[in-house]
């Protein structure tokens, strides 16, 4: 079986303390059970949990959508987006599957990223690392008026914005990740293709503002 490896980077600094952090705990979990109750995604998603702060950790391995339990997150420290994007390289070196004459290898992957702030550490270097690793499509979100948007253009051709990074915002930033994500788990299933932009994803919610 061919999987469908989701990455989701998250930002846990020390400005994500409070109900924003709260909020994406709520948010994976909200993921995790709408996903279940689909077929195709049940068949092919696989998810991990990347943080950083100070440091990046892969919080949980790809796994599979039965198998998902969250772990605790807490907030505090600064903003390593580029320990971030290094650590999805070395999990995708580490956990793909690739093709050989024998077996078809893992599906490309989707990655979400979600930051409140602006990188603290020397985050080119991880962007360098990054994008020598193919992948199906990479969404950046900036939650709230402090986001970066312009570091993430950078990364992805692909950037949203949430006005602000309160409880209802990133509840429905979740939502359209896992709706995307379910969308790539049937283009896969039903016919073989892989989702390679935005068009191709479900429309955003009102609370989440593509950006051009």
């Amino acid at each position: 079986m061919r999987r469908l490896p989701v990455y989701l980077v998250l930002d846990v600094s020390g400005s994500m303390t409070g109900e924003p952090i709260e909020a994406v705990k709520n948010g994976v979990q909200v993921l995790i059970s709408t996903l279940r109750q689909d077929p195709y995604a049940l068949e092919t998603a696989y998810i991990s949990v990347i943080t950083f702060a100070n440091t990046a950790n892969q919080l949980i391995p790809l796994t599979d959508l039965t198998s998902f339990q969250m772990q605790e997150i807490q907030a505090g420290g600064g903003t390593s987006l580029g320990a971030g994007l290094s650590m999805v390289a070395q999990c995708m070196d580490r956990e793909l599957v690739k093709s050989s004459p024998e077996v078809k290898g893992d599906w490309k992957p989707l990655v979400f990223i979600m930051t409140d702030g602006v990188p603290t550490d020397s985050w080119q270097a991880g962007l360098s690392e990054f994008q020598k690793r193919k992948v199906g499509i990479t969404v950046a979100c900036a939650a709230g008026a402090a986001a970066d948007t312009s570091a993430l253009r950078q990364i992805t051709e692909v950037v949203v914005s949430l006005d602000t990074a309160d409880s209802g915002t990133i509840k429905a930033f979740f939502k359209w990740v896992s709706a995307s994500i379910s969308t790539g788990s049937q283009k896969v299933e039903s016919g073989g293709k892989e989702v390679g932009g935005i068009n191709e994803l479900p429309p955003p919610p009102p609370e989440v503002n593509i950006v051009v």
